[in-house]
């Protein structure tokens, strides 16, 4: 996750990609996401991290995160 270890990322979820100057905002969902995913955890347990502290079903957490990861891809983040 070398590209995300290169975002300045601010604890209210404003994202700054120094590499094109683009700015972007997330929730406080995507940037626990943001914080997992440079922690290096897999997707299992990520679902399992969101769905414990966000108090959503497993499906939920697991659509959030795959919506979130293509969000991340298309933006040339991960």
């Amino acid at each position: 996750m070398s590209k995300l270890n290169s975002l300045a990322i601010s604890d209210n979820g404003f994202i700054f990609k120094p590499s094109t100057g683009e700015s972007f905002t997330t929730n406080e969902l995507g940037l626990h996401i943001i914080h997992l995913l440079k922690e290096n955890k897999s997707t299992n347990e990520i679902i399992t991290e969101i769905t414990r502290e966000f108090e959503i079903d497993k499906l939920t957490a697991s659509r959030d995160l795959d919506e979130f990861l293509d969000l991340l891809k298309r933006e040339n983040m991960v």
